[in-house]
């Protein structure tokens, strides 16, 4: 779907001002989300979340230090814990306003081509031809989504993240079925089943060292789609 990403996290500071713009908007923009959020920051914490978005994507979660963040920020660390008391503050906050962006783009969005929503929903993660900065974006979620298995406040941050995500798939399953070109089913149990699904597909894609069993996955998916929504 366009400007789709799996990314989010729950509110863990005053949360700083979003702009939702269209530049979200077309296929396989969400390649490129991060970088248009925080291309054009606005004040200091958002300089400081741009720079730990930098930082992330440069060392990953087990090598990021407020020491780093600094130096690509390009002012003192003591400035970064001036506004954030810590590594995981920064983190979530950073999670926190691309999810808000996110959200903030679909609401605005008309869903007028729903099986096409659906087929770039699915494509992110299953698209055998991802680019390389996907894929490592990819992994960075799973590294991320891992620390959720002791810290609540990650639990928090992807629970309401695949509500989000979720819910954003029922309703373009709802436009479809509206629009006669979906079958009537369950949108929340559907949308539910392919967000789990492809959080398995993520986290198997970044812990694997090939991946040889992507297409019958991808074939089996889509049985799926064609069998329980698509008429």
């Amino acid at each position: 779907m366009r400007g789709w990403t799996p990314i989010g996290v729950c509110p863990t500071h005053t949360r700083p001002h979003v702009r939702a713009e269209r530049r979200f908007v077309g296929r396989h923009a969400s390649d490129t989300v991060a970088k248009d959020v925080f291309s054009d920051p606005e004040g200091t914490e958002e300089e400081i979340l741009a720079a730990t978005y930098r930082t992330l994507v440069e060392y990953g979660y087990a090598e990021l230090t407020i020491q780093r963040i600094g130096e690509s920020f390009g002012k003192s660390p003591s400035l970064v814990y001036h506004h954030y008391e810590g590594k995981d503050d920064l983190v979530l906050a950073c999670l926190e306003f691309m999810l808000d962006a996110f959200e903030e783009s679909v609401l605005e969005e008309e869903i007028d081509e729903p099986r096409e929503h659906v087929a770039e929903f699915v494509g992110w993660v299953l698209d055998d031809r991802g680019s390389t900065e996907r894929l490592e974006f990819v992994s960075l979620l799973t590294e991320l989504r891992s620390q959720a298995t002791h810290d609540a406040a990650y639990r928090r941050h992807f629970t309401r993240s695949d509500g989000v995500f979720e819910r954003h798939l029922e309703n373009v399953i709802e436009a479809g079925i509206d629009r006669g070109e979906f079958q009537e089913c369950d949108p929340a149990a559907v949308a539910t089943t392919v967000v789990t699904l492809l959080s398995g597909v993520m986290l198997r894609r970044s812990t694997h060292d090939e991946e040889t069993w992507l297409p019958g996955v991808r074939a089996e998916f889509e049985r799926y789609i064609h069998d329980r929504v698509y008429l």
